[in-house]
């Protein structure tokens, strides 16, 4: 009695995987989909981009100085 209980449960749990395998499939954007996203990304912009690199590393060049400071360095960045 308890194989049929396993081949009953292992049967549900392979339907299930499955399912989830199939609806991942047909819900996935194809390829020309994915292109059009990476396309309308805003990192898509040259300018974009290079603000956005600039940023960080303004951003990192702070969080440098904190780490290497005992002081507060809020302070001088809130004026």
């Amino acid at each position: 009695m308890s194989s049929i209980k396993w081949i009953t449960y292992s049967g549900i749990l392979f339907g299930a995987i499955g399912m989830v395998c199939g609806f991942w499939m047909i819900t996935s954007p194809g390829e020309e989909r994915k292109k059009n996203i990476i396309k309308s990304l805003p990192e898509a912009n040259p300018l974009r981009m290079e603000e956005t690199r600039r940023l960080t590393a303004l951003q990192l060049r702070v969080l440098k100085e904190a780490a290497e400071t005992d002081d507060n360095i809020t302070r001088r960045y809130s004026k």
